[in-house]
């Protein structure tokens, strides 16, 4: 008799596997204290009647027993035992499948293999520890942005699972079906930030197949390369590897890139230059600079470095002496003599 109940159990287990088992469990308790109390039980009681013996069930089995409806003879309470003996059973069962549903879902997120459903989010492809962290901190720092953030395989889970604005995607970042788990075909931004400039070009390619519309930026570390990537799409806006604080402002404010590139290169529109305030300065605050340098010069004033260090741009009412130094961006640096009357 044991050897055949050890079997019984063993087939029972092998057929009823997932949510088989608790379903299979609550239909034979029921269909099996069914009978019993319809047997047991007076006729009078009417508790195993098709429209109240379900209800009895059910608040019994779930151990709440509003006591609405109970068995009269002992034959029916020992039945009403065995169904809440059952309905513990059962309820164990499906608490553990429950729970053994949602840490599978877990695991997939954590291992990066479950479809997201995202739209106007921004897309990071490729992964460096350390550099892809601070990248992170960055792209989420305002809080207004979701990020899908997509690793080769050799990333074996989310690195950053503590982050919920930053969801996890792994597998070949050229291939389509990464592109389409991490819905890049609905993304406002892209971010590529390959292993080599070669890699980063690969990922380009399929980047624009599966979007034109996105914003994209591209780190390489050869600025040559730019070439290469416009010939891809001539959208693309290229930034320097070493440069990563370049590569979330690009991608988090599109074309600010472009002015740095401006602001830094020589012959620009905007060129950054240095004043040391002489005596006799015209401008008694930082805030008559702004007002003046703007109408008189087309230039901006930046910062001001005083006893205390530079300050970028600081409050309008901040002083302005003698020996500071004042600085701004212009299309030509600024003669002295413009600001004491020729002297």
């Amino acid at each position: 008799m044991p050897f055949l109940l050890h079997r019984f159990t063993r087939f029972v287990r092998a057929r009823l596997t997932g949510w088989r088992l608790p379903l299979a469990v609550a239909l034979f308790v029921f269909l099996s204290s069914w009978l019993a109390m319809a047997l047991v039980e007076p006729a009078g009681t009417d508790i195993a009647a098709p429209g109240t013996y379900w209800w009895y069930f059910l608040v019994t089995a779930a151990t709440v027993g509003y006591g609405d409806v109970f068995p009269s003879s002992l034959g029916g309470r020992i039945v009403g035992a065995y169904v809440i003996v059952g309905g513990i059973v059962t309820l164990t069962l499906l608490f553990t499948r429950l729970s053994e549903a949602l840490q599978s879902v877990r695991s997939r997120r954590l291992r990066g293999v479950v479809p997201l459903e995202l739209s106007d989010h921004l897309v990071l492809l490729g992964y460096r520890p350390g550099r892809t962290e601070r990248i992170l901190t960055e792209l989420t720092a305002e809080g207004r942005t979701q990020v899908v953030l997509c690793a080769w395989d050799d990333v074996p889970e989310n690195p950053v699972p503590d982050r919920a604005a930053v969801h996890f995607v792994r597998g070949d970042l050229t291939r389509e079906d990464v592109m389409s788990r991490a819905c890049v075909a609905a993304a406002r931004t892209v971010v590529i930030d390959g292993r080599d400039d070669n890699e980063t070009l690969a990922i380009a390619v399929a980047v624009v197949h599966a979007n034109r519309r996105a914003h994209v930026v591209a780190a390489v570390r050869d600025l040559d390369r730019a070439e290469n990537l416009r010939y891809v799409d001539n959208t693309i806006q290229v930034v320097q590897w070493h440069m990563p604080f370049l590569l979330t402002e690009e991608a988090t404010d599109p074309g600010i890139a472009q002015v740095y590139t401006d602001l830094m290169r020589s012959g620009g529109n905007g060129n950054t230059y240095s004043l040391t305030v002489p005596p006799g300065f015209p401008y008694a605050t930082f805030g008559d600079c702004q007002t003046h340098f703007g109408r008189e010069f087309r230039a901006t004033a930046l910062a001001l470095r005083g006893a205390d260090g530079p300050v970028l741009n600081p409050p309008w009412d901040t002083p302005v002496p003698v020996g500071a130094t004042l600085y701004y961006v212009a299309e030509a640096r600024i003669p002295v003599r413009q600001f004491t009357g020729g002297r």
